[in-house]
């Protein structure tokens, strides 16, 4: 039995990242069966002009890249704020095993909260899902990115 290796230190890495770019700190780490991460990224939406720049697509597109398939089974997604709908969405389409996140998403969240995108009929495939992994980490610098943009 293999031990669990929580991989949310360094999504958390990749929000302050995104945090300091400009960006809504959001980041995501994409980790294959063997334990290795793949991919790693936060969100890059305001850099690249891409409102689908959000850290999850990021990660699914580099880990995509490199299993040369569109499909992800046995991989495992760390993020460190509720997948909005697009995103829930994208991890479904690449049949992803497990989804990890921190904070909850009350106005933008599309696992469990909005849509629940994971519960509608029209899934195709459902992760496992954990939530409040580092939630209040990643509360926080979701906080203070927004109380400094008001400033």
């Amino acid at each position: 039995m293999s031990q669990f290796t929580s991989h949310m230190d360094t999504a958390l890495s990749e929000a302050r990242a995104a945090a300091a770019r400009g960006e809504v700190p959001v980041g995501a780490v994409l980790v294959a069966p063997d334990g290795r991460i793949v991919a790693q990224a936060g969100n890059r939406t305001r850099e690249l002009s891409d409102p689908t720049a959000h850290a999850e697509i990021l990660v699914i597109r580099a880990g995509c890249a490199a299993a040369g398939s569109e499909r992800l089974p046995g991989y495992d997604l760390y993020v460190t704020l509720e997948p909005c709908p697009m995103c829930a969405t994208a991890i479904s389409a690449a049949r992803i095993r497990r989804v990890y996140y921190g904070a909850a998403d009350p106005k933008s969240g599309g696992v469990a909260q909005g849509p629940r995108i994971f519960s509608h009929p029209q899934c195709h495939h459902v992760p496992e899902v954990y939530d409040g992994i580092a939630a209040g980490e990643a509360e926080e610098l979701l906080r203070s990115f927004f109380a400094a943009k008001r400033s």
